[in-house]
């Protein structure tokens, strides 16, 4: 099953690169929301082979997160793989520059079952295709959006 969603954002692309490469950033809100998150590497650079291991609840059982960096171009590419209860998802982060103040964010999830029970949740998924596609447009609208916030208090 794929997903698929886009939003324009008015900052360069170098710099919204940047901003998604703040991992940081990105454990923090994790652990506000309850997460555990630990960072299984040590790379002290953004790069291939930057893995997490996440722990969270979610509708009343805790749920185990493995998710590591793939590809890793800069400034236009990130390819994540996230695995969680045998449903392994690849995801693609691209960035597009439409002008030099200008960027395009694509970001494209496709889910692999790889166990039976998975498999019966993914169909069920696919039932709500069109309400996941929405979901996943309205978080990369408000990336976008927190994102030109950020750009904003570091200029």
């Amino acid at each position: 099953m794929e997903l698929a969603a886009r939003e324009d954002i008015d900052i360069p692309i170098e710099q919204a690169f940047e901003i998604l490469c703040d991992f940081e950033q990105f454990e923090r809100a994790a652990l506000r929301r309850g997460a555990e998150v630990s960072r299984e590497d040590d790379l002290q650079r953004p790069g291939v082979g930057a893995k997490w291991k996440a722990r969270f609840a979610f509708r009343g059982k805790y749920r185990q997160l493995d998710l590591k960096i793939v590809e890793f171009e800069r400034p236009t590419d990130m390819r994540l793989t996230a695995v969680v209860q045998g449903i392994t998802s690849d995801i693609k982060i691209e960035l597009v520059a439409l002008s030099r103040t200008r960027t395009r964010l694509s970001v494209w999830s496709h889910l692999k079952s790889t166990s039976l029970s998975a498999r019966l949740l993914l169909k069920s998924l696919k039932l709500a295709r069109s309400t996941l596609t929405q979901r996943m447009q309205k978080r990369v609208t408000k990336l976008a959006r927190s994102m030109e916030d950020q750009n904003k208090r570091q200029a």
